[in-house]
């Protein structure tokens, strides 16, 4: 397992990858995009007021998402103002899901340009990944998002390292905790390729 590297050539961010590794990184993107199309940021009700209604494309949903994961990635900007807190996210959410989409689809793109085919069938197959500047801050921002994801999802929290090693190699919670350090492990490589 390797992770990110600067070409000092291109000046570029270039990485290897399994097949095997390309395809987990395209599945957990694309649970990703599902997560945040699936429970769309919209306005419980038709904008009554003329200028709302004109502003409609601003307008999204006033609650706290009910998926914990999605809670987690669109925070309440006010605690102690109901109403603030729901004005920042009707206009903010939406325009904030669209961009996490999309950098959960940059990064799908970018691996099956780089020769994932749609159903991984063959044993020994290279994906190679190059990323300019904009591609690569892109991608950071995705494994942030799937990072909060499976934490969220595993109930990781500061200091239980030693819980999650704990657990028997054949536990699905371990193997999950493992491809959730496996990500933050790519992030890292990647922060400290774009830092050099």
């Amino acid at each position: 397992m390797s992770g990110f590297e600067r070409d000092t050539r291109t000046e570029r961010v270039v990485a290897t990858f399994t097949g095997f590794e390309a395809d987990l990184l395209r599945s957990l993107a694309s649970q990703m995009v599902e997560l945040l199309r699936n429970e769309r940021a919209e306005p419980a009700a038709p904008a009554a007021d003329p200028f709302e209604a004109l502003m409609s494309e601003f307008s999204g949903a006033t609650t706290i998402p009910e998926d914990p994961v999605l809670a987690r990635l669109f925070p309440t900007a006010y605690t102690d103002d109901e109403e603030a807190a729901g004005d920042f996210r009707r206009f903010t959410e939406g325009r904030l899901r669209d961009g996490k989409a999309a950098a959960a689809g940059l990064v799908i793109d970018t691996l099956e340009e780089g020769g994932l085919p749609p159903e991984l069938t063959e044993d020994g197959l290279v994906i190679d990944v190059e990323l300019d500047a904009p591609s690569a801050e892109t991608w950071m921002r995705a494994f942030t998002d799937i990072r909060l994801a499976l934490a969220t999802r595993l109930g990781v929290e500061a200091d239980d390292e030693h819980y999650w090693h704990s657990l028997p190699d054949e536990d699905p919670r371990a193997q999950a905790h493992d491809i959730y350090e496996w990500v933050g492990y790519l992030q890292e490589t990647l922060v400290e390729a774009l830092t050099r």
